[in-house]
């Protein structure tokens, strides 16, 4: 025997569409506008179909639903129906107009039919009978007068409650979402938790074609939301649990992470901003979209060099935001302009925003779900938050590490370059405190700063510990903050390691006495030899004349010599005559 339902879930399988591309079986689903919800349902709800929003008191099912009519109307041109059996026409109006929600308009333009049907327990048992025959009439007429697509009926415990026979219940419920599959309407029907099951009668999930559930709970008083998808026949879904916000805008959900890891990478480098320490990367900077983190304890200008950072993205016209979890704007802005950083000229320019906010104000989605709506809307190419290791407060370990995973993911999508810092935990070893594990082993580079104590002073130094995808330096670099800014200084060895403070200070004064001693060594050296090159040119220039003159002698010699053989000459010439 065929019943019902199966009879009607074949009537909706030959509905469905077939892709004429490929071949595959397409699953109709109508869109539900709601951020984050149609990610991990893969496209949103059930087209035709009833759907199943469950959930305690205050855990948002009427607004989720409200919200899924609302942007049906405003984004994919699909009239509406919110029946409710709770709140009055005029209350649901006031309650979401807060969130930018004006159902007046949307009534009055003949998209949205908002009815309250009231069932009176007393009425029933003077009755003595029950059945939504009344309903169907009244619901359909609103569906036909806007030519409906969607339809929500909130919630169905008001509309049962003054029925106690079980079977009668059962027989109504399958009746209500029979009548709603025939009628095509993609439907969200909202009901309350039970004790052990889903909803008080236990049979509604049983019947919905996809069932969501809400939940509220407060995690070391923190206030925190969360949703999952309990069922959704015909299709797969995200089946974690899913943190999700009520803010000014509605409800946001957050996917919890990417899988795949198949992102888009880039190869451009962008600079550091600090003076000297492009230097010590390969490729001079770092790689666009990727992840720096910068460690330390406390008071190792971490923030000095993120707003470096955030100072050179914005002089390139890039757009910027920066997340502080310590200081207001104002004293950001106040404390750099100390060292030579203009970030407030970034910000009327509209290069830059910076929010302010404690971490332990709202859970860890709060600020995961704002900085996602920041993205959207500002686009940025750069994003800063100092310090992450806050965060920590607010959670577990476990649970920042997930928000971590999911921020990184998100950032990575959007090849957006990120830029923490997190506080170490103050202690002897040479290499940093591990407190930032959560962390450290996601991010693309790290960065650490630390204390270079010395006797009777305290200095600073910056080496890198890893860059994925290029080399860098080992070298710990001694830096100097001064009101010219970050200065790097070459590094300067002695004989139990690298001098740092004063003991470099120390080691150049000798080394300058040492140069001073030279030079004056060699200037004696060069006085002598010079004395010695005279004496030796003095006694060139008196061998000189010496050797002239026995040249001049012997030239007069020989001259004598050839006057007197002329002499004889001549003489005996005469005798012979």
């Amino acid at each position: 025997m065929l019943n019902l339902e199966d009879t009607t879930n074949q009537i909706h399988v030959r509905k469905t569409k077939i892709s004429n591309t490929e071949g595959k079986f397409v699953f109709p689903k109508t869109l539900t506008g709601v951020e984050g919800l149609d990610e991990i349902t893969e496209g949103g709800f059930p087209k035709g179909r009833p759907t199943l929003i469950c959930g305690g008191a205050g855990c948002g099912k009427t607004l989720l639903s409200m919200q899924f009519l609302i942007k049906g109307i405003t984004e994919y041109n699909e009239p509406g129906v919110f029946m409710s059996f709770e709140e009055p026409s005029k209350d649901l109006s006031l309650n979401v107009k807060s969130l930018g929600f004006d159902l007046e308009k949307l009534k009055a333009e003949k998209m949205l039919v908002v009815d309250h049907v009231r069932v009176e327990r007393s009425e029933i048992e003077e009755a003595g009978e029950y059945d939504l025959d009344g309903l169907f009439v009244r619901l359909g007429y609103a569906i036909d007068t806007v030519k409906a697509k969607r339809v929500v009926l909130d919630t169905l415990e008001s509309l049962f409650a003054g029925l106690d026979n079980q079977a009668i219940l059962r027989a109504e419920l399958r009746r209500l979402f029979h009548w709603l599959k025939d009628r095509g309407v993609t439907a969200v029907i909202t009901g309350e938790r039970g004790e052990a099951t889903l909803t008080r009668q236990g049979l509604e999930e049983y019947v919905s074609d996809c069932v969501i559930m809400l939940d509220h709970r407060v995690i070391e008083q923190v206030s925190t939301r969360r949703l999952r998808i309990v069922k959704y026949r015909g299709s797969t879904h995200g089946t974690n649990e899913y943190p999700f916000l009520i803010d000014k805008d509605g409800i946001s959900v957050l996917p919890i992470t990417s899988l795949k890891l198949d992102n888009e990478v880039s190869s451009d480098i962008i600079s550091t901003g600090v003076p000297g320490l492009d230097d010590m990367f390969d490729r001079k900077g770092f790689y666009r979209g990727s992840n720096i983190l910068i460690s330390g304890t406390a008071g190792t200008a971490k923030t000095t060099i993120a707003s470096y950072f955030a100072n050179e993205q914005c002089l390139k016209k890039e757009k910027t935001v920066y997340f502080a979890f310590e200081e207001s704007p104002q004293q950001l802005v106040r404390n750099m302009q100390s060292i030579g950083i203009d970030l407030d000229t970034h910000i009327k320019k509209g290069y830059l925003q910076i929010h302010s906010s404690r971490p332990s104000l709202n859970g860890l989605e709060l600020h995961l779900l704002t900085l996602r709506k920041m993205i959207k809307e500002f686009k940025p190419t750069t994003v800063i938050i100092d310090p992450i290791s806050n965060l920590i407060t607010v959670g577990s370990m476990h649970e920042v590490r997930s928000m971590l995973v999911r921020l990184i993911d998100m950032l990575k999508l959007n090849n957006i370059t990120a830029l923490f810092t997190s506080l170490n935990k103050q202690n002897e070893s040479t290499r940093p405190d591990l407190a930032e594990d959560s962390v450290s082993s996601l991010v693309d580079t790290w960065i650490t700063v630390r204390d270079m104590e010395g006797i009777g002073e305290r200095n600073r130094g910056i080496f890198i510990i890893k860059s994925r995808g290029m080399g860098h330096s080992n070298q710990v670099r001694e830096f100097l903050i001064t009101e010219k800014g970050i200065s790097l200084l070459d590094v300067e060895l002695g004989p139990n390691g690298i001098l740092t403070g004063a003991a470099r200070k120390s080691n150049e004064l000798k080394k300058t006495v040492s140069k001073l001693k030279l030079q004056d060594e060699l200037e004696r050296k060069d006085r002598e030899i010079e004395r010695k090159r005279k004496v030796l040119q003095a006694n060139i220039d008196s061998l000189k004349t010496e050797f002239e003159s026995a040249v001049e002698e012997l030239n007069v010699l020989k001259a004598t010599e050839e006057l007197r053989a002329i002499a004889v000459s001549r003489t005996h010439k005469a005798k012979k005559k």
